[in-house]
């Protein structure tokens, strides 16, 4: 065998290897859940198999139980990392992962008070949690407003619930709104971004914990590239593209 094959070899597992890491990086929201959520379940399995043995049935799908339990919580919380190689000028990239359930027109109320173009991703249980920034520029503005805690696809989620704004002015003036949602089992929502300071593409937005939602409000004239029941990846899958605006530094 020759060393250049045995190099290639090398190269390939240290290439899988960073690809491993990846994958099972975890977002450090997740911390104080894994901890004592790991804690808790072992304290309960000694418990139980100091009561009834450790040879007992009930011990043993009790443990089985509580690692697929934990291994479904370590699942959530990892963040892969994720850099958006492609054109960023007047592109929208999807600020989570999840599956697209609604593309349409509706009236915007909060902010815009005006018809806007509305995409929605649902993001399951299953589901990275992370979210990030889906265009460069200025944060205009944050708010975070309490509200109930439906089901997340349910369409009054998107003005009921309890939910977090945040109000993205790109390079070229253009406006877009990311509004994150909490669901009937999120209870936390976590946003980065603060107002005025600068933003951009593979930055992370913000962290919501167990199932919800993100809508994205875009102008009615930005050319949507995704569709219902489309599958999106966070910081990859190019959501929109704005129609060529004249850069306020032009006026």
């Amino acid at each position: 065998m020759s060393k250049k094959t045995d190099n290639s070899r090398a190269n390939v597992m240290v290439r899988r290897l960073k690809k491993l890491r990846k994958n099972i990086r975890l977002h450090r929201e997740g911390t104080a859940t894994l901890i004592w959520g790991g804690v808790t379940l072992s304290l309960l399995c000694l418990l139980l198999g100091y009561a009834m043995g450790f040879a007992s049935p009930w011990f043993i799908a009790f443990s089985a139980v509580s690692i697929a339990l934990y291994l479904i919580i370590i699942n959530f919380f990892r963040c892969p990392i994720r850099l958006y190689t492609g054109e960023t000028e007047d592109i929208v990239i999807a600020p989570c992962d999840g599956k697209v359930v609604v593309v349409e027109e509706v009236d915007e109320n909060e902010y815009f008070h005006d018809r806007r173009i509305m995409v929605s991703i649902f993001m399951s249980l299953f589901n990275v949690h992370a979210n990030w920034v889906p265009a460069d520029g200025i944060v205009r503005k944050v708010e975070h407003q309490n509200g109930r805690f439906q089901a997340a696809w349910l369409p009054k989620a998107s003005t009921d619930n309890e939910r977090s704004t945040v109000v993205i002015e790109t390079l070229s003036g253009t406006e877009l709104l990311v509004r994150q949602i909490a669901g009937a089992v999120a209870r936390r929502i976590v946003t980065y971004v603060k107002p005025d300071e600068e933003c951009c593409i593979d930055e992370h937005l913000g962290f919501i914990k167990f199932g919800s939602r993100v809508d994205i409000y875009l102008p009615l004239d930005a050319e949507v590239k995704v569709s219902v029941g489309q599958k999106a990846t966070g910081n990859e899958t190019v959501i929109a593209k704005f129609a060529n605006c004249t850069s306020k530094n032009d006026d």
